[in-house]
């Protein structure tokens, strides 16, 4: 038959409050840190994946349209001399 022995039944309490402490003080820091994080990134101004796509097609287009004068403009200066 085993003995409760108390000061091991003492120190599974302490135990077992120490990691419910730790585990809350975790979740705690991780949502600090969330908030901070979207305080930090929410000011800045990013653009979304679909208007970053815009852009480049944009640019894509324009520098086909800049070749293709290049090109008529080269072609004119040719017809002049």
């Amino acid at each position: 038959m085993q003995s409760q022995n108390p000061m091991i039944a003492d120190f599974v309490k302490l135990a077992n409050s120490a990691a419910g402490t730790l585990a809350g003080m975790t979740r705690e820091a991780r949502e600090t840190a969330r908030e901070r994080a979207k305080e930090a990134f929410g000011g800045m101004d990013f653009v979304t994946r679909e208007e970053f796509d815009a852009v480049k097609q944009m640019a894509a287009k324009a520098r086909e349209q800049a070749e293709d004068l290049a090109e008529r403009v080269a072609a004119l200066e040719a017809k002049t001399k």
